[in-house]
């Protein structure tokens, strides 16, 4: 069963308030992780995770949302300029073949994982929207609805999600006709066509149920 959040506990726009909670008790690199992809069809789950200074303005980021709630120009806009405003960001990724292999909270896992790994500086605390890494030695706090209660998290979902959609339009190029560049590998009705039409890409998560119900699976992802 899915927790649910009192919605009178969402801001009407992410904040700082966790953040500036442990900003308090001298926690000063506190990380926000999110990921995008988690249920497409095809391609990689790609994950992000932002550093802000201590303190920052919350004015400064005054159009940062939930990924999902903005415009593809404005997510752009603002992945480019969240760069330049954090402290320290990163991104890893787990391909369609270990979403397979291990499964999709696991591979989000090993994504997040690999996203902090590239940080320069090592985080002393993570923020996680509905998402926890049990192998990660430092403290963390999941979150439901993170992406929309935290600025650290929000900041985190827009680098994953444009970083993610930059992928599947050069894997669009790659593997022609299944229409990647649209779609970004979710399922809507033209991606599902294709697959029928085409057949599985070498990106597609053969693991998934729309991919297992093709008449000529086999079963094996390899």
């Amino acid at each position: 069963m899915t927790a649910r959040l009192d919605a009178s506990l969402i801001p009407p726009s992410p904040d700082f308030s966790f953040e500036s909670s442990l900003w308090k008790n001298d926690c000063q690199y506190v990380a926000g992780v999110d990921e995008a992809g988690r249920g497409a069809l095809a391609g990689p789950v790609v994950a992000a995770v932002v550093v802000f200074r201590a303190h920052i303005p919350l004015k400064e980021l005054d159009g940062v949302r939930d990924s999902k709630e903005m415009t593809p120009s404005k997510r752009d806009q603002w992945a480019e300029k969240l760069r330049e405003l954090a402290l320290a960001w990163g991104v890893g990724l787990a391909t369609s073949q270990e979403i397979d292999d291990l499964g999709i909270i696991p591979s989000t896992r090993t994504a997040a994982q690999r996203a902090i790994e590239r940080l320069h500086i090592t985080p002393v605390h993570i923020l996680l929207d509905y998402l926890f890494l049990p192998d990660s030695p430092i403290p963390q706090t999941s979150l439901i609805k993170g992406d929309a209660r935290s600025m650290s998290i929000a900041a985190a979902s827009v680098i994953a999600k444009t970083t993610r959609d930059a992928l599947l339009e050069d894997l669009d190029v790659e593997y022609p006709g299944y229409g990647f560049g649209k779609h970004k590998g979710y399922g809507t009705a033209a991606h599902r066509a294709a697959i029928v039409k085409l057949g599985p890409s070498p990106i597609h998560r053969l693991s998934y149920k729309p991919l297992l119900e093709l008449p000529n699976h086999t079963g094996d992802s390899n």
